[in-house]
């Protein structure tokens, strides 16, 4: 994980904990934010930040655990808790000890998600929409297999125009919306410039994904990026059937 002098962010592979030690201030907060979503992008479900050990020299830079938790809010099975005995962060559920903080995140409903792991070749796009079918009949959401499909073969076609990196493709259910993500190892920021004028080949898969999706994004994380989509049932009501 992330460290440095100061600041440090250690996993705890078996239990889904991560210590947060050191002194934090200013300096502190790029190694903190890379750390937690280092971890939040490698498996999918909550994680849990035990900052027991954790010396606060700036207050401002405990906002780095609220950023992060609003950067993860739509990707799918993401989230972050905290053990804060200090009480001091705000914008993220807290328990005072870790015992509270880890039978929590025990109780925490098993996140429904399905991903794969593929390698940067067109085939990767029909591999992407098998597991979008499979996890939309899974989940009883056939009303978003289509505009689904459409989304998670635009991510992976630009992963591999673009970035030519192995990609991970996941996604998982939330209430009646489905939150996609295909995370890759290039820190090459989609760019998103509007219709592309007819005349011109190519250059309309984000427009793509921001037709079918409500919201869509792009969270860089340390060795490369997420890109997101959020799509609702509520959307596709009366196009089917």
């Amino acid at each position: 994980m992330a460290t440095d002098a100061r600041c440090r962010v250690e996993a705890d592979e078996a239990s889904g904990v991560l210590r947060v030690t050191g002194v934090l201030d200013r300096s502190g907060v790029g190694v903190v934010r890379d750390g937690l979503l280092a971890r939040l992008c490698a498996r999918p479900g909550p994680v849990v930040a035990d900052l027991t050990d954790l010396r606060v020299r700036d207050a401002a830079a405990l906002d780095v655990f609220a950023q992060v938790r609003r950067e993860v809010r739509d990707w799918p099975a993401a989230d972050l808790l905290l053990c804060d005995p200090s009480g001091a962060v705000e914008g993220a559920p807290a328990w005072p000890t870790l015992d509270a903080a880890t039978a929590a995140l025990a109780e925490a409903p098993m996140a429904a998600v399905v991903q794969a792991d593929l390698p940067p070749v067109v085939e990767a796009a029909r591999l992407a929409r098998q597991l979008v079918t499979q996890g939309c009949g899974r989940w009883c959401l056939p009303e978003l297999v289509e505009p689904a499909c459409i989304a998670v073969t635009e991510m992976a076609n630009n992963v591999v125009a673009h970035a030519r990196t192995p990609m991970t493709v996941r996604l998982a259910p939330r209430d009646d919306t489905l939150h996609l993500a295909v995370r890759d190892y290039s820190p090459r920021q989609p760019a998103f410039t509007g219709t592309a004028p007819p005349d011109i080949a190519g250059g309309r898969g984000l427009l793509l994904i921001a037709t079918v999706a409500r919201s869509w994004g792009s969270t860089r994380v340390p060795d490369g990026k997420v890109v997101w989509c959020v799509l609702h049932a509520a959307d596709e009501a009366g196009t089917h059937g």
